[in-house]
C-alpha cells in the first residue's frame, strides 16, 4: 500500500520531462491521418505504459487526429494551441495519448486533484464515446493536468435534466450533482489515466476496459468527439466541431470512431465492503452511550450481454457518500437533493421521465426518509440495450428503523426506443408496496420527444398514479418545446398536475394546478469588452385545480427581466428584475420560525444583482443580492462563496447566505454558514471536511472523511459526523465514527 501511495504521489506531480512529441514526429511512424470527422483506432499486442508520458513505440501504429476548431470564443475557428489524439485497442481495454500543447506552459491551470473536479475550471481533455451509435446515450472520460479521473454517463443528448422557473425546488438542477437525466456526473466508472507536464504543455494517457463500457454487434463504429479546454483563455475546442449554441453531450455532431473491435463476452466483477462504526444519538434517551456496530455487504456486477448489465446488492451501505449541502427554505415546497449514492447511479438515465418539476421517479426516496437512512436489505437492476430499446428494471427491499415502520418493496420498469433525430418513445411503471395490507403507490407513463431539424425539440409525458383511498384528479401530463439556435433560446411548458397525483418514489414539490411557463433569451457578441451580453425574460405561473379552491387561483407567479454580462475570462455579472406574486389559499407557518402569514394574494417587485469572478482563479467569489417584496413584506437576501486555492493539492470554501426579512406578522433572520476544506494528497486521496451552521434548524454539523480510492469509487473511507444544536436544541445531537474498506474484484472477464 505505501508502494502504491508513493507511485500515486509521483503521477499528481507536474513533470519536468522532455518535449513530448507524438512518436511519428520523432522518428517517422507510417500512421496515415484519417478523412476529417473520422478516427480510426488500430489494434496493438503490446499495450502502452499508462504513466502520462507518451512516448510508447506502439503509439506509431495510430493514426493522429489533430485540427481542432474552437466552439469558444471564436466559433468555427482554428484552435488557438495545437492538440492531438492517438487511439489504440487490444483484447482488453481502449488507449487514448493526449499531446496539448501550450505556448504559455506555465500558465497552465490544473484545477484541483481530486476525482470528478468541475473541469470547466481548469485545462481539461474529455471524451465522449457513443458505443450504440444512437446519437443519444454515451459514456464521458476526461482529465485535467492535475490527473484526475473525470467521468459520466450521457443520456438524451443531456437534455433529461428538464428546464424549470418554477419555485418549489432547488434552484440547482441536481444533474451535474447527482443522477437522473441529461448527464449523470456521479456515475464512477473502471479506468485509469496519468498525466504529466513540461515546458511545451501537458499530456495524458488513458486506459479505458471495454468491460467498463456497454455496446452491442449492430454498428461497427461508435459516435466520438474530443474536447479540449484552454482555460488561461476561456477557449474549448472540439476535434468534431459543435455549434456554439450546443455541446459535447450533443451526440449527433460528433464524429466517428472506426477500427475498434470489441470482444463480444461476459464479465463479472463483486465489490464486498466491511464496516465498523461508532455512533450516538443523543435525541434518544435511551442511548446513554456509544453503540459499536460491524457489518458487511456488497455488490456484485455480471454483463449478461454485450448491452445489458444486471447489478445486485446486500445489505447496502452507502457511509462514504458525502453529506449534503443545506439549504434555507422559506418556502411551502419541498427542497431537492441530488442522489449521490453508488448504487443508484449507473444508468440513472434510463430511469428519468419526466424532470423539470415532476420527476415521476427518483431513487432517493428509496432508503431515505425524513433525510435518515432507512436500511436497504438488497435488490437488483437489470439495465442496458436490448433489440434496440434502452431497458432498465429495478427492485430493492428496504427494512425497518422501528418496529413500528413498514418494510417496502420498490419495483420499477423501464423501456424506451431511441429514434432518429433526437426523437424517443418509452414507458414507465414504479410500485412501492409494504407489508402493511393496503398500503401501495404505483405510477403509470409514457413519455416521448421529437427532434425537428437541429434546433427545436419537442417533450411530453402523460401518467397517473394510483394510491388507495385516493380516487380521481390522479393524472398529470405536460408539453414542452424547445428552441436552440446561435442567437436566441426559447422554450414554453404547459402541465396539468391533478390533486390525487402521487408519484411517492417521485419528486412533486406540489400537485392540484396547472403550470405554464415561456422563456427567450437573445446572445449578442459585441466587438469589445464583454464576450457576450445575454438579455432574456422568462414568465411561470401555478393556477390552482383543487377542491374547495377558486379555480385557476394564482398559487405562484414571477416574471423576470434580466442581463448576464460575460467578460471574456469567465466574469459575469447578472442585473435583473422579478415580479413575484404568491398566493395563499391557506395561512403558511415559515419554517424555523414563530411566523404565519395570512391567506392571501401578495405582490410586488424584487431586484436582483449576481455577480462572479473568474472561477479558476486561486481566489474566486461569487455573490448574489435579491431585495424586495416577499409574501406581505419584504426581504433581503445576501449569498456569498469564496473559494481560495493553493495549486492543486488545498482548497477551501466559504459559503454565507443571510436572509433578512421583515413581514406585518414578525421579522426574522435566517443564517445558513458553510466552510469546506480540502487537501489532496493524490488524485486518488484526499481528506476534506464540511462545517455547516443552520439557524433555521437550529443546529451546526461538520463531517470530516479521508478517502483513499481504488477503482470505481472504492476504496477505504475513514468518517466522522457531529451534529450540534445552537440555541432550543442546544448541546451534541448526534456523533458517528465510520471505517469502511470496500474493493472491487474481476471474478471473470475483465
Amino acid at each position: 500500500m505505501l508502494t502504491s501511495l508513493a507511485a500515486s504521489i509521483a503521477l499528481s506531480q507536474p513533470a519536468a520531462t522532455a518535449q513530448q512529441s507524438p512518436p511519428d514526429r520523432v522518428n517517422g511512424g507510417t500512421a496515415v491521418p484519417p478523412e476529417p470527422g473520422v478516427a480510426v483506432a488500430s489494434r496493438t499486442v503490446d499495450a502502452p505504459v499508462i504513466d502520462g508520458i507518451p512516448d510508447d513505440d506502439v503509439w506509431n501504429t495510430a493514426a493522429p487526429l489533430a485540427d481542432f476548431t474552437q466552439r469558444e470564443p471564436a466559433d468555427g475557428q482554428p484552435a488557438s494551441e495545437p492538440t492531438e489524439l492517438r487511439i489504440l485497442f487490444d483484447q482488453d481495454a481502449v488507449y487514448v495519448a493526449v499531446w496539448a500543447y501550450d505556448s504559455q506552459a506555465s500558465a497552465i491551470v490544473p484545477g484541483e486533484s481530486i476525482r470528478d473536479y468541475e473541469v470547466t475550471d481548469a485545462d481539461a481533455v474529455i471524451m465522449v464515446f457513443d458505443t450504440y451509435n444512437d446519437q443519444q446515450n454515451g459514456f464521458v472520460f476526461g482529465t485535467t493536468p492535475a490527473g484526475i479521473e473525470y467521468d459520466g454517463q450521457v443520456a438524451s443528448q443531456g437534455s433529461g435534466g428538464g428546464f424549470f422557473l418554477g419555485g418549489g425546488m432547488n434552484s440547482q438542477r441536481r444533474f451535474q450533482r447527482g443522477a437522473g437525466g441529461g448527464f449523470n456526473k456521479n456515475w464512477d466508472g473502471s479506468w485509469t489515466v496519468a498525466t504529466s507536464r513540461d515546458a511545451d504543455g501537458w499530456y495524458a494517457e488513458f486506459r479505458i476496459p471495454f468491460s467498463t463500457l456497454r455496446y452491442g454487434s449492430e454498428t461497427d463504429s461508435w459516435g466520438f468527439n474530443v474536447s479540449r479546454r484552454i482555460r488561461r483563455l476561456n477557449e474549448e475546442d472540439f476535434w468534431a466541431p459543435v455549434p456554439r449554441e450546443f455541446g459535447l453531450y450533443r451526440l449527433d455532431f460528433a464524429g466517428q470512431l472506426s477500427g475498434v473491435e470489441p470482444p463480444f463476452r461476459r464479465s463479472a466483477t463483486v465489490t464486498p465492503y466491511v464496516l465498523g462504526a461508532s455512533t450516538r444519538n443523543y435525541t434518544d434517551a435511551s442511548q446513554t452511550a456509544f453503540g459499536r456496530q460491524a457489518e458487511f455487504g456488497g455488490e456484485a456486477k455480471v454483463q449478461v450481454t454485450q448491452g445489458m448489465t444486471l447489478d445486485m446488492t446486500v445489505n447496502t451501505d452507502f457511509a462514504q457518500v458525502e453529506v449534503d449541502d443545506q439549504q434555507v427554505n422559506l418556502t411551502r415546497f419541498s427542497l431537492l437533493f441530488p442522489e449521490k449514492r453508488p448504487f443508484f447511479l449507473e444508468n440513472a438515465g434510463f430511469f428519468t421521465v419526466g424532470a423539470g418539476g415532476a420527476d415521476l421517479f427518483f431513487s432517493r426516496r428509496i432508503g431515505i426518509s425524513g433525510g435518515q437512512p432507512v436500511p436497504i436489505t438488497g435488490g437488483g437492476r437489470l439495465s442496458g440495450r436490448v433489440a434496440g430499446l434502452n431497458v432498465g428494471l429495478l427492485h430493492i427491499e428496504t427494512g425497518a428503523n422501528e418496529l413500528a415502520d413498514p418494510e417496502n418493496a420498490y419495483s420499477v420498469a423501464r423501456v424506451a426506443k431511441e429514434l432518429p433525430n433526437r426523437s424517443r418513445v418509452g414507458g414507465l411503471f414504479v410500485n412501492r408496496a409494504s407489508n402493511f395490507a393496503g398500503d401501495y403507490n404505483r405510477t403509470y407513463a409514457i413519455d416521448g420527444s421529437v427532434g425537428i431539424g437541429d434546433q427545436l425539440t419537442l417533450t411530453s409525458f402523460v401518467a397517473r398514479t394510483e394510491t388507495p383511498d385516493l380516487e380521481g384528479a390522479d393524472a398529470a401530463w405536460n408539453l414542452t418545446a424547445s428552441w436552440n439556435s446561435n442567437r436566441f433560446t426559447a422554450n414554453a411548458t404547459v402541465r396539468g398536475i391533478g390533486e390525487h397525483f402521487n408519484p411517492e418514489v417521485g419528486f412533486l414539490p406540489r400537485n392540484g394546478h396547472r403550470y405554464l411557463q415561456v422563456f427567450g433569451m437573445w446572445t449578442h457578441r459585441p466587438a469589445s469588452v464583454f464576450r457576450e451580453i445575454r438579455p432574456h425574460f422568462s414568465y411561470f405561473t401555478y393556477r390552482t385545480m383543487r377542491t374547495g379552491v377558486q379555480n385557476g387561483f394564482n398559487e405562484s407567479a414571477r416574471w423576470h427581466l434580466d442581463s448576464h454580462w460575460q467578460w471574456h475570462s469567465g466574469m459575469e455579472l447578472h442585473t435583473g428584475a422579478n415580479y413575484v406574486t404568491e398566493g395563499l389559499y391557506e395561512s403558511f407557518a415559515i419554517p424555523g420560525t414563530d411566523v404565519v402569514v395570512p391567506t392571501g394574494t401578495y405582490a410586488g417587485w424584487e431586484s436582483q444583482i449576481v455577480f462572479f469572478t473568474d472561477r479558476s482563479r486561486p481566489v474566486a467569489l461569487n455573490t448574489r443580492f435579491n431585495w424586495g417584496a416577499f409574501l406581505s413584506g419584504s426581504k433581503r437576501t445576501t449569498t456569498a462563496d469564496l473559494t481560495l486555492r493553493r495549486g492543486a493539492r488545498t482548497s477551501a470554501g466559504l459559503r454565507i447566505v443571510y436572509n433578512d426579512v421583515m413581514l406585518p406578522q414578525g421579522d426574522f433572520t435566517a443564517t445558513l454558514a458553510g466552510v469546506n476544506l480540502g487537501y489532496f494528497f493524490t488524485p486518488r486521496i484526499y481528506l476534506q471536511s464540511l462545517i455547516q451552521y443552520s439557524d433555521q434548524i437550529d443546529t451546526w454539523s461538520a463531517n470530516v472523511r479521508f478517502g483513499w480510492l481504488n477503482t470505481a469509487g472504492t476504496g477505504l473511507f475513514i468518517v466522522y459526523n457531529e451534529v450540534q444544536g445552537i440555541e432550543s436544541l442546544t448541546g451534541p445531537l448526534g456523533r458517528s465514527l465510520y471505517l469502511k474498506f470496500t474493493r472491487q474484484v474481476n471474478v471473470f472477464g475483465g
